[in-house]
Formats: structure tokens, sequence, C-alpha cells
């Protein structure tokens, strides 16, 4: 279990705290919605904690495996809908990973990527596609 807390600030902000952690973050509404957009949304979090989520299940793989994951990189993309109802409707996984594995290793970490607690618990009518790029890693 883990308590976060979190405190609305008005003008459509809030403040949470990770429990744990003591560790705050700060949302705001997006522009497109009434906000400021100055921080992170509610649904930019949701968005961003699915590309932590894969990255950090295949660096558990990899950690496992002796595998170099290190500065590999994932950039999301989130798209929200209004019909019916405000939503997010697809959110994009692109992954930079370094080149020079083999089919069998990029096979583990790209399932791996696919298991992650936060992809599970998405909504099925999310789309989620995902590219892995391997041998994209920028130097």
């Amino acid at each position: 279990m883990v308590e976060i807390k979190i405190v609305y600030e008005g003008s459509l902000r809030t403040k949470a705290e990770h429990g744990p952690s003591l560790t705050q973050l700060q949302t705001d509404a997006p522009v497109d919605n009434q906000g400021k957009g100055e921080s992170f949304s509610p649904t930019d979090l949701a968005a961003t904690a699915l590309g932590a989520c894969m990255i950090t299940i295949m660096g558990i793989v990899a950690q496992r495996d002796g595998l170099p994951l290190e500065g590999s990189r994932v950039r999301i993309t989130k798209h929200m809908v209004a019909d019916p109802l405000r939503r997010i409707g697809k959110i994009e996984v692109d992954f930079s990973l370094p080149a020079g594995w083999d089919a069998k290793d990029q096979q583990r970490l790209e399932s791996a990527a696919r298991t992650c607690p936060v992809q599970q618990s998405l909504h099925p009518d999310i789309e989620v596609p995902i590219h892995f790029g391997w041998g994209e890693l920028e130097a």
C-alpha cells in the first residue's frame, strides 16, 4: 500500500505528496480545459506513468540479465478525445534503444514493456501503439 495525499490549491491546481518519500508534485489543468497548463495535467501524469512503467519493467529485466539499457529513451504522445466524454483516447509510445541486441533479448524486453502494471490497468478503449526503435538511440 502506498498513500498519496492531494490538496486542491485553487485555480485548477493540486499538490500531491508521495507518502513513502515525501516527494511532491503539482498538477495544473491544461489550457484546452480551462487551466494555465503550467505543469503536468492529471492525464499527462497517466501517460507519463505508462512510459515510466514500461521502461522501468524493461530495466528490471535488463538489470537481472546484465543487459545495457542505460540511456534508453521513451517518448509519449497523449491524445485526448471529447466524445462521448473527455478522456485519453490514445497514448503513443516511442522507444529509442541502443543497437547491438539479438532478437531474443529484444523480444524479452518488448514483452516486459507490454506487461507493465500501468499498461495492464489502462481501459481497453485507450489505443496504445508502441514502437521499439532498436538502434535508434541518439548519441
